[in-house]
């Protein structure tokens, strides 16, 4: 048996499975209810009265929870209850803290399983696979990796040395005062990890859930409590961005942010925590993913019918509504000749509709303002004689927001949709001479402001690597003949730099060290009773 544990099993949801009859049990239970969801303030549930509706993306008559926000005073109440509650969280310790994180990843593995990915598959319009990846597997790897990597930290940085009559040792202490989560709708593991993982090595979290996801968030917060997770360790309020940003960051306990959603959002609250270090007790530490602009380049010599799977799969999977998503790609002449048509026929044959049918590949983008925004980065294209909108284009609002499946080939590489993350269904092809695949690395690179992810397709080793090295810091996470979604927690940590965020890796053990603050101990068993030393002596 590893010394680590391994990875969740992803169940397939084929049809006649155990798992499939239980899912849709459980998403027709979840349908004929609404759910009532309060602020987690101290372990209380706080009603506030401030109620907003949370609907179905690909029904988006039909609601799933009434939520109630949180006002300016009960996010105060979270913040002051996560610093009552930090002392007891650090005196119970790292092994009573990680059996509880462990036993929620059992209760996630188990009873808890279809409830969570039901909830993921209506609140965030995710397929059956897509939301058991998330809402299931990779969560749950994320609490047990996590507690993995925390105790491995009391062996590993130790010191190397401690001399005869001295102990030297170092004592893994997390930040004082709480964590401010900031999460994305996408990813339900991403949502819950960000104030899960400083729990774990003893901080407190104030969970700000994004407006998008608050039922599937919600079902995780309850999970956590189940699992024995102490009264304020973790604060669940809906709420305002600029409300929790003020109030948060204008409290002398502030320690850290754990972020991931927009580059501007992030920006602007670096600049806001920037701006208000004299209040702080300790310099808050800013960890943040940030979005991508994500990048598939072919060789002239590469598996062309793994390429045609990854632009499909990596573009369209979860409507491109992943910050790894595929978005541009660089193609050569020669190869997109060969699986241009074939590309567009099997682009044809996806399916796109209701997440409860499982015969759809696609589902709806998550609200109006997506819909709005990427139906308009489309009709710009259209517009422009550099762009063809080679497939797809159309868009239908009526009961859900759908957008088809959309490839647009551009003459450009600068143009708009090959810069811009869309974060929708949209991937931009840019076609290059076979003879310039050097040049075109250099384009890539400095085509966006992102470095998240990207991939190279192509056959022969010396290839690859000249595109490694090219494109060095292009992406956090860089794929060779494969798609650029997908990471697993333990196998490839996730993160970028340049615009894509500070690149701390979740998935790893370092994006867990952002989170303590050690003390180092020395320990003299013979102290000196002479203050002298002997080059004084005459």
């Amino acid at each position: 048996m590893p010394d680590h544990p391994t990875n969740e099993p992803v169940l397939s949801y084929a049809k006649g499975s155990w798992e499939r009859k239980a899912l849709k049990e459980e998403l027709n239970l979840q349908m004929g209810t609404v759910t009532d969801i309060p602020c987690i303030i101290a372990g209380k549930e706080v009603r506030t009265g401030n109620i907003v509706k949370q609907v179905i993306p690909h029904d988006h008559g039909h609601v799933l929870a009434h939520v109630h926000l949180a006002g300016k005073k009960e996010i105060a109440q979270a913040c002051e209850a996560a610093v009552k509650a930090q002392e007891n969280w650090i005196d119970i310790g790292l092994e009573q803290r990680c059996s509880i994180f462990e036993k929620c990843a059992d209760l996630l593995a188990g009873s808890w399983r279809m409830r969570s990915n039901a909830s993921t598959m209506l609140n965030q319009s995710k397929t059956a696979y897509q939301a058991e990846i998330d809402a299931a597997c990779e969560l749950i790897d994320f609490w047990r990796f996590n507690c993995h990597y925390a105790r491995g930290f009391h062996d590993q940085l130790q010191p190397l040395v401690s001399p005869d009559g001295v102990l030297n040792s170092t004592e893994i202490r997390p930040l004082e005062g709480f964590v401010l989560s900031i999460t994305p709708f996408n990813f339900s593991s991403i949502a819950a990890n960000l104030p899960s993982a400083p729990a774990i090595v003893g901080c407190t979290s104030v969970w700000k859930p994004s407006r998008n996801s608050y039922h599937s968030n919600y079902v995780l917060m309850r999970l956590m409590m189940e699992a024995g997770l102490p009264p304020g360790v973790i604060n669940f309020v809906p709420c305002s961005g600029p409300d929790v940003s003020e109030v948060a960051m204008s409290n002398p306990d502030f320690a850290g942010l754990h972020f991931t959603g927009s580059t501007d959002t992030f920006q602007g609250l670096w600049k806001r925590i920037g701006q208000s270090l004299d209040i702080f007790r300790s310099y808050p530490r800013i960890v943040g993913e940030t979005g991508g602009k994500d990048f598939i380049v072919a060789h002239p010599e590469c598996d062309e019918e793994a390429l045609l799977v990854a632009l499909l799969r990596g573009a369209f999977e979860f409507q491109g509504q992943k910050c790894s998503a595929a978005s541009r790609a660089y193609i050569p002449s020669s190869v997109w000749s060969n699986i241009s048509s074939r590309f567009s026929d099997e682009v044809s044959k996806i399916k796109m509709g209701d997440a409860l049918d499982f015969t759809n590949f696609m589902t709806a983008v998550i609200d109006q303002r997506a819909f709005d925004k990427i139906n308009g980065y489309i009709d710009r294209a259209a517009k422009r004689e550099t762009c063809e909108v080679f497939i797809g284009g159309g868009s239908d609002g009526s009961s859900g927001w759908f957008i088809e499946p959309t490839v647009i080939v551009t003459e450009d590489p600068n143009s708009e949709t090959m810069v811009d993350e869309i974060f929708g269904p949209v991937l931009t092809v840019f076609i290059y001479e076979d003879g310039n695949f050097e040049e075109v690395l250099e384009t890539c690179d400095k085509g966006s402001p992102y470095a998240l992810t990207g991939s190279i397709f192509a056959s022969n080793d010396e290839d690859v690597e000249t595109a490694a090295n090219a494109l060095r810091f292009s992406a956090g996470n860089f794929y060779i003949n494969d798609k650029p979604t997908g990471a697993v927690v333990a196998q490839q940590p996730f993160g970028g730099a340049r615009a894509s965020g500070t690149n701390d890796k979740a998935g790893g053990p370092l994006n867990l060290l952002r989170w303590i603050s050690p003390r180092s101990i020395k320990r003299t068993f013979n102290p000196p009773h002479d203050w002298s030393y002997p080059f004084m002596e005459e």
